[in-house]
Parts: C-alpha cells; structure tokens; sequence
C-alpha cells in the first residue's frame, strides 16, 4: 500500500513537468507560428498596396488611378483597397473587403475587429511621379480567418499531439517508476523481514534474562542492598526490551500482511472492557475517565489487533494528562462507519509536530520521553492496525488545551455479523 502511494506520486510528478514541458514547447510553437503568418500577411499587403501606389497619379488636383490596374482581377476575395487624398477623404475602392472607416495616419500595421470578423490593414503614402510630393495615402486590408484557421487547425494538432504523448508517456511512466521503486521496495521487505526475525530471537534471550533476574530477587537474602537493585534494574531494562520487541515484530507482521481480517468484532463491548481495565489507573492519577459508546456497533476485524489500537491510545492520552485532568472516550455509528475520538486535557501537541506524531520513535522534548515500559511505537502501532482494517486515524491538538485522536472504520450490519 505504502510502494503503491509512492509510485503513484512519483508517476503524477513525472506527468504533471512533463505536460508542463509540452505545455510550454506548444505555446512557443504556435507563438511563433503565429507571428510568422503575420508576418508574411503584412509583407503581402505591404507588397500589393506599393504596386496600387505605383499606378496612382496626381491630376488637376486629384488622384487617378490607372484603369488598366483597376481591371487586373488579381486581388483577393477578402482583400480591399482604398485610395485617400491628403485630407483622408476616400476617393476610390476596390475589392470585396473593404472598411468603411475613416483614415489612420498610423504607418504600423493594425488589427482591427468588427463584430466576429478580425482584420489587418496596412497604410501606406502615395507619391507623386513627378515632383516626388505626398498626394495621397492607400489602405490595403484583409481579413484574418484564414489566418485564424491554420491557427485552430494548429491547436488541435498541437492539442492531439500533447495528450497522445501524455498517454504513451503514463504507460512507459508506469512501467519506470515501477523499476525505480522495485529495488526500494525489495530493501524495505528485507529492512522488515529483518526487523521481525530480529524481534523474534531477541524474545527467547530476554526471556532467560527476567527468569535468572526474577529467581535471583525470590532470594535476596545472601545479597547486598546494591545488588538487589541492580537486579530490579535488569528486571525493568529487560521488560522493556521486550515490549520493544513485541511492538517492533507486530509492526513487521502488520505491515506485511495487509490482508483485512475477516473475524466479527463487538467493538462496544470491546471499548466497554478497555475503559473497566483503565479505570483504577485512572482514578489513581486522579483523572476523570469518561465514556459515550453506541450500543452494538459491529466491524470486521482482529479483537486483538483494535484492543491495542484503543489501549495505545488511551495509555497515551492519560499519561499526558495531569492530575485533575479529563480523558473522554466516545464511540458512534456515522452513516456507515464506526467514529471512535479518545479526548484528553493534556499537554498538547504543537502545530509543526503534529505531522511526526505517528513516526516511530518520534518525540518532541523531554516532556513527551517514553514513559516507563513504554516502546515509543504506541502511535505508530495505532495507525498501522487502523490502515490494516481499511480505516483512518487523525489528531486535533492545541498546545495548553489538550489532544484528540480520532478512529474511522468500516462497520457491518448485525445481522451480516450474526450471518458470519
């Protein structure tokens, strides 16, 4: 499950700068392309208005044009051309695309829209044959969709092209980040093959260890003082010991075998014999334990794996609780999913450590050390049983106010469970 996130994490990224990449290249293509076809528009308009100029001339005060190039056919069917005087009064028109506006002065091409239709247009000065003198002006325009549609025909090229690159490129992504994770995933298996055989032989040595110290302390008679508390010491090193190795190897096998347990489980009657074991350690911090649990709520599930789950965390939320403290445990069926919040008036947690709070081992400062017999795995444990049972666990902490880890899983009808 774990390999699996991050594979899919790594082919996401790989995807996401991969179409940035594509992204990037289609719009600087189609930029250019753009401003090439633009170009070569303006230079054909350029190209056509100096030859209309060219067979313009100046006669008793006003411009002729010649008649033989009003009659050549060689201008466009979204072309038009049109000659002013000096004034920017219109004098003459040609062609099936022509403006009806007034004159621009500007010499720079310009682009101009009228309702749906974008056009380009070109200004450019008549002089006359003989003294060399401005006479007039001529404006050669065309309109843009044909331009607009190489563009568009350009957009679904460029568009086909990026998402059939993407899908080819999501099966080899595939197939890379599963090589690349592979050898990841293979010295992760060895790292907890290890952890688990480690734990497991650890046991039998531990167990040699307790047993010598325990007779050793059932006759203390021909001991010292000091060696009587060193043995206790051996005593509590060596529990503890073993409650690490018990933690570790249950982590190990949890995280192997991911398979979900298939046993029915009366969770409310499971909470119920939590909160009755934890009730004179309770009442002896001087910490009000309370509950709120819906009757015959049903999952499946391993009895064993959920009462550690809610013992870890009620454990932790009344060793960070004070005296006069309050730990509230309530459990409810929400739709189809069984809500379980342990709340506790503890110390809290700060908000840049809540992220590292399931981490093994993790600790903040001196005052969340691992109490006595404690592994430090408590939280991690509680949220690998809960992933093992398809749920969830979350924590909402306030420095000063207190901690509340909450549990999501997946209830069954009772009748389903009676059926089972």
């Amino acid at each position: 499950m774990m390999f699996t996130k991050i594979r899919w994490r790594l082919l996401l990224s790989y995807l996401a700068v991969f179409t940035s990449i594509l992204v990037i290249f289609a719009a600087g293509v189609r930029l250019l392309f753009a401003r090439s076809l633009t170009q070569q528009l303006t230079d054909r308009l350029t190209t056509l208005g100096q030859g209309a100029a060219t067979n313009a001339d100046f006669e008793n005060g006003r411009i002729k044009v010649e008649s033989d190039f009003i009659a050549r056919p060689f201008i466009h069917k979204n072309q038009g051309l049109q000659w002013f005087d000096v004034n920017g009064n219109s004098v003459l028109k040609q062609g099936n695309f022509v403006l009806n506006l007034p004159l621009s002065m500007s010499q720079d091409p310009i682009k101009i829209e009228i309702g749906k239709s974008r056009i380009q247009a070109v200004i450019l000065p008549i002089m006359g044959s003989e003294q060399r003198q401005l006479i007039g002006y001529i404006r050669v325009s065309q309109s843009l969709e044909e331009v607009d549609e190489t563009l568009t025909k350009l957009d679904w090229i460029l568009g086909s092209s990026i998402i059939i690159a993407l899908i080819l490129s999501g099966f080899s992504g595939v197939i890379l980040t599963r090589q690349a994770v592979q050898p990841i995933e293979e010295s992760f298996q060895r790292l907890k093959q290890f952890t688990a055989d480690a734990s497991h032989e650890l046991r039998n040595p531990l167990m040699a260890i307790k047993s010598n110290a325990a007779v050793a302390l059932k006759y203390p008679e021909n001991m010292r003082e000091s060696d009587v508390e060193k043995f206790q010491a051996i005593v509590s090193a060596a529990n503890q010991m073993t409650r690490l190795t018990e933690d570790l190897l249950l982590l190990a096998r949890g995280e192997t075998n991911g398979d979900r347990p298939e046993a029915s489980v009366n969770l409310s009657a499971t909470l119920s014999n939590l909160l009755s074991l934890y009730q004179p350690e309770a009442h002896a911090k001087k910490i009000d334990l309370k509950s709120e649990i819906g009757e015959d709520m049903y999952l499946l599930g391993n009895v064993g794996q959920l009462t550690r789950l809610f013992a870890n965390l009620i454990e932790n939320a009344l060793h960070y609780t004070l005296s006069g403290g309050t730990v509230e445990v309530t459990a409810n069926l929400v739709r189809c999913y069984l809500t379980v919040s342990v709340r506790d008036t503890g110390t809290g947690i700060a908000p840049e450590h809540l992220k590292l709070v399931f981490e093994r081992f993790w600790r903040a400062d001196e005052s969340r050390s691992y109490w006595e017999g404690g592994s430090g795995l408590g939280l991690a444990i509680a949220k690998n049983i809960a992933q093992n049972h398809g749920g969830s666990i979350t924590l909402n902490s306030q420095v000063g106010v207190g901690s509340c880890f909450t549990v999501r899983l997946l209830s069954v009808k009772v009748s389903d469970n009676l059926q089972g």
